[in-house]
C-alpha cells in the first residue's frame, strides 16, 4: 500500500469538533470512544479515537481546545500531530497516544479525500471488494455456549474468533469446536499488564491446538513451557498487540505468518501501509481488527479490509455483533464493498 500515493494529497482544516460515543458491550464494559470532525471547505472528515479509559476521553472534551486550522498535505499533517501534546492529563496507559494520533489521522485523510473529490480506492489504486467478516465475541461467565448458540440461532452461517481462558473445561472446548465454527482463537497472551491478559497455559494450550486444528492461534504468551509446542504450530500463529509497525514485526517470537492489522494500535498511516507493504511483500497473511469501535471507525477498518485482505478471517464484523444481545437482520458476511465515494470509509 503505497503511502507516497496520498502523502501529498492537501488537506485545508478550518475547524474541529469532539462527539463523545457511549455504549454498553457483549464484554461487560460501557465502551467510550469520540469522534473527531474536522471542517473545511464546506465539507468534513470524521475519525474515530479508541482510547479504553473513558478519564481521558472526558479530559479532553472539558480541556482548552487543542488547534488543527491550517494549510496541510497529509504527511505534514501527521508531522504536526506527531509533534503535539494530546493529552492534557494523562494518558492512563501508552498505547492510548496511537490511538488518539490515528483518529485524528484518519480524519484529516477522510477530509482530504472528500476535498479532492476522489475515494480511498481511487487514490491508492485499489480496488473494494467484498469483505469477509468473523464475530469476536467472549463466552458467558461462568463460561457456557449459550451467547455462541444464540448467534449462531440468528447467523447459522457465522464465522468466530473467541477468547479462551482458563475457565475453559475440557468439555466446553469440545462443546464449542464441535459448533464447527470458530476461525481464530485468541489467547490474550501478550497484553501484559491489561486487564485482559491471560498468563501462558501449557495444558489449555496443548488441548485448544488440539482440539481446533487449522484454527489461527493469536497472541499466545511465549514461555519456556509453552515454546516448543507453538514453535510446531508457526504456520497458523497470529500477532496483534505486538505489531506497531514494521519494525515490530523483527523482533516477534516467531516469522510471522499472520497478522491482525489495527490502524489504531498502529497509529500513524504512514506506518500502516509501510505494515500492509511489507506483509504483502513477504507473504505474510493479514486479517482486519477491531477495538469496539462506537462509530466511522468501524466502518474504516472495514474499508481497509476491502482493499487489502477482503477474503481473511477479518474481526470487523458488523457494530450490533458487540451489543449484550445481537439482534437479527445485521448483514451477512461477506459485507458489500463501500461505494467509491469521496472519502475514507464504508457503510454497514
Amino acid at each position: 500500500m503505497d503511502y507516497g500515493r496520498i502523502a501529498d494529497l492537501p488537506v485545508s482544516i478550518e475547524s474541529h469538533d469532539l462527539t463523545l460515543n457511549e455504549r454498553k458491550t457483549s464484554s461487560g464494559f460501557e465502551r467510550v470512544t469520540t469522534t473527531i470532525t474536522l471542517r473545511g471547505e464546506g465539507t468534513v472528515g470524521r475519525g474515530e479515537d479508541v482510547t479504553y479509559d473513558a478519564e481521558d476521553h472526558r479530559a479532553l472534551a472539558a480541556s482548552t481546545p487543542l488547534s488543527f486550522a491550517g494549510e496541510y498535505t497529509i504527511d505534514s499533517f501527521s508531522e504536526t500531530v506527531g509533534e503535539m501534546n494530546l493529552f492534557p492529563s494523562g494518558p492512563q496507559r501508552p498505547p492510548s497516544r496511537r490511538y488518539r494520533r490515528w483518529a485524528l489521522e484518519s480524519a484529516a485523510l477522510d477530509l482530504a479525500l472528500k476535498q479532492a473529490g476522489t475515494s480511498l480506492a481511487e487514490a491508492l489504486d485499489r480496488s473494494f471488494d467484498p469483505v469477509r467478516y468473523v464475530v469476536s465475541t467472549r463466552l458467558d461467565e461462568p463460561p457456557s455456549t449459550d451467547r455462541l448458540d444464540a448467534i449462531l440461532e440468528s447467523y447459522p452461517d457465522v464465522t468466530c474468533k473467541l477468547d479462551p481462558t482458563v475457565e475453559w473445561s475440557p468439555e466446553l472446548i469440545e462443546a464449542v469446536a464441535e459448533r464447527d465454527a470458530v476461525r481464530t482463537l485468541d489467547l490474550k497472551g501478550q497484553y501484559a499488564h491489561a486487564d485482559v491478559h491471560q498468563p501462558a497455559n501449557p495444558s489449555l494450550y496443548e488441548r485448544l491446538v488440539r482440539t481446533f486444528p487449522g484454527v489461527i492461534i493469536e497472541d499466545p504468551a511465549v514461555t519456556e513451557a509453552t515454546r516448543p509446542l507453538l514453535a510446531d504450530q508457526v504456520d497458523r500463529l497470529a500477532w496483534d498487540v505486538p505489531v506497531e509497525g514494521v519494525e515490530s514485526l523483527g523482533v516477534l517470537p516467531f516469522e510471522p505468518h499472520w497478522i491482525n492489522v489495527k490502524p489504531s494500535r498502529i497509529g500513524t498511516i504512514e506506518d500502516l501501509c509501510g505494515v500492509v507493504s511489507y506483509c504483502e511483500e513477504h507473504g505474510i497473511g493479514m486479517y482486519g481488527g477491531g477495538q469496539f469501535e462506537l462509530d466511522v471507525g468501524r466502518e474504516q477498518i472495514q474499508a481497509l479490509a476491502s482493499l487489502c485482505y477482503p477474503d481473511a478471517p477479518n474481526d470487523v464484523a458488523p457494530k450490533g455483533f458487540n451489543d449484550p444481545e445481537v439482534d437479527p437482520g445485521l448483514p451477512a458476511s461477506p459485507l458489500q464493498p463501500p461505494a467509491a465515494e469521496p472519502g475514507f470509509g464504508a457503510s454497514e
